[in-house]
C-alpha cells in the first residue's frame, strides 16, 4: 500500500492508501472482521443485476458503493467505465485492489463511507448501489449521498434483497429497521428525477458466496433529469 487515497481525491490506479480510512472505525473493524474470517467472501463474478441494467448505457465515470472484493469494480472497468469503488473494510480493498492488477484494469480506491466521503456533488454518470449495508440515520444521510452523487442525465441503480425490509430483527442484531432500502431512496426522488425501473425480480445470481440463497432482488433504476 503506497499512495494515500483520501475521499474525494482518489489515485487513478490500483494502490491503496496506508490508512486513509473516513468513517466510523466500528463499522470498519466489522466488516474486516467478516471479510478477514473468509478467503473470499463473495462470488468474484459481477452481480447479475447490475450487467442487465448497464447493458445499454454509454460507460462514463461510475460510483461502486460498496464495492466488496471488487468484482463489479472489475468488469465495469474492463467494460470502458472510469471506476471509482467505495469500501468500508480495508481487507476487501486490498482484495479488490489485487483482482484489479490481476486483469489489468484502473480504479480508483476509496476507503470511506458514503456518508464521509465527500464526492464532489453530481460527479458520476452512474452510481451504482449493489446489496449495500447502508445504515439509516433520521436525516437520511445515505439516502441523499445516493441521490446527489449523481450527475444529470446519469442513473441511480440501487438492487437489493426481496424481502428483507420486512423481517423482524434477528437475534444476531441485524435488525432491518437500521439500513437503507430502494423504497426509502424512492421516497425522496423529486420531479428531477424519472423512475425507469422500480420492481421486483427473480435474481441472476452468481454461483457461489455470501447471500446466493437470495432468490429475488429489488431493483430501483432512476435517471437524473437536471
Amino acid at each position: 500500500m503506497t499512495d494515500n487515497i483520501s475521499a474525494g481525491s482518489p489515485a487513478s490506479d490500483t494502490s491503496l492508501p496506508d490508512d486513509g480510512y473516513v468513517g466510523d472505525p466500528a463499522v470498519r473493524v466489522e466488516w474486516d472482521n467478516r471479510y478477514a474470517d473468509r478467503q473470499q467472501l463473495w462470488s468474484g463474478r459481477p452481480n447479475g443485476a447490475l450487467v442487465a441494467e448497464v447493458a445499454g448505457l454509454t460507460p462514463g465515470r461510475v460510483l461502486d458503493v460498496g464495492c466488496g472484493e471488487g468484482a463489479d469494480a472489475v468488469w465495469l472497468a474492463r467494460d470502458g467505465w472510469d471506476v471509482t469503488a467505495l469500501e468500508v473494510s480495508g481487507v476487501a480493498l486490498e482484495r479488490a485492489a489485487g483482482h484489479a492488477r490481476d486483469a489489468g484494469v484502473a480504479v480508483r480506491w476509496v476507503h470511506a463511507a458514503l456518508t464521509e466521503a465527500a464526492f464532489p456533488p453530481a460527479s458520476f454518470d452512474l452510481v451504482s448501489a449493489q446489496y449495500p449495508a447502508l445504515l439509516r440515520t433520521p436525516d437520511a444521510a445515505a439516502e441523499r449521498a445516493l441521490l446527489a452523487a449523481v450527475a444529470p442525465g446519469g442513473v441511480l441503480l440501487l438492487v437489493h434483497h426481496a424481502g428483507m425490509d420486512t423481517q423482524q430483527a434477528h437475534d444476531s442484531g441485524f435488525d432491518p429497521a437500521d439500513y437503507v432500502w430502494p423504497s426509502m431512496v424512492a421516497a425522496l426522488l423529486t420531479d428531477d428525477w424519472k423512475v425507469e425501473v422500480n420492481e421486483q425480480r427473480p435474481r441472476v445470481a452468481p454461483d457461489g458466496g455470501a447471500g446466493a440463497h437470495h432468490t429475488d432482488d429489488l431493483v430501483l433504476r432512476a435517471r437524473r433529469l437536471r
